[in-house]
């Protein structure tokens, strides 16, 4: 895959983090870029958001749309080959940071719905020691092999899980099966729940920047 095109923003001078933040199917990298400003945060941080490469996505009758992975509900694990290939792309732009001179602990790997999918499993496998992993509205991929994929490098990493209730996307059930694999494993996950359906509301919001502001409080 080629390098992957982004966008960046940073909340203020010398930043004391980086968030790399994964858009779901279909949307780009300015899907997520209007909600920094509503994050109360008191750390500046530098935000990247990435694009994810077009490609034709089976389960939308095989329309070219930007996605992390291709959906074939008629074979869940055909995907696994396409999400290693996203994870290697976002994997290049961490680190593109650390030799920008973050370290790896200062990097928080982020996505919603299907860029999620990814963060989880670049986040749960990654040999450094990373500052946190932010899932929401998503799942982790093939929950039931999961132990054979991960690193112990980021088992106290902290995960923040957010879904909503009426998610017709994602059901919240697969969520909280994917949390409960997590908790198996002795995974550090924040979970919380919404009154909504597969997107972002504005208490999710507060909820991030404070959680933001809790892993990279000095």
């Amino acid at each position: 895959m080629d390098s992957l095109e982004f966008l960046q923003c940073e909340t203020g001078e010398n930043p004391v983090g980086c968030v790399i933040w994964m858009h779901g199917l279909g949307a780009d990298g300015t899907d997520f870029e209007p909600i920094v400003p509503m994050l109360p945060l008191d750390v500046n941080l530098r935000f990247i958001f990435p694009n994810a490469p077009v490609r034709a996505v089976t389960v939308n009758g095989g329309m070219e749309m930007r996605a992390w992975y291709d959906i074939d509900p008629a074979s869940p694990l055909a995907s696994n080959d396409d999400i290693l290939a996203s994870v290697d792309a976002i994997n290049q732009l961490v680190e593109a940071q650390v030799a920008n001179g973050f370290s790896y602990d200062q990097i928080t790997i982020a996505g919603f719905s299907q860029g999620g999918v990814i963060a989880l499993e670049l986040g749960l496998g990654h040999q450094q020691r990373l500052r946190g992993i932010m899932a929401l509205s998503t799942y982790v991929n093939d929950h039931e092999h999961l132990v054979e994929r991960v690193g112990f490098a980021n088992v106290d990493t902290p995960i923040f899980m957010a879904h909503g209730v009426n998610d017709a996307s994602i059901p919240i059930t697969r969520a909280i099966t994917s949390r409960q694999a997590l908790m198996d494993l002795s995974y550090q996950v924040q979970w919380q729940e919404y009154a909504m359906g597969h997107q972002v509301c504005q208490q999710q919001i507060t909820h991030i920047g404070q959680w933001l502001n809790s892993i990279y409080h000095p």
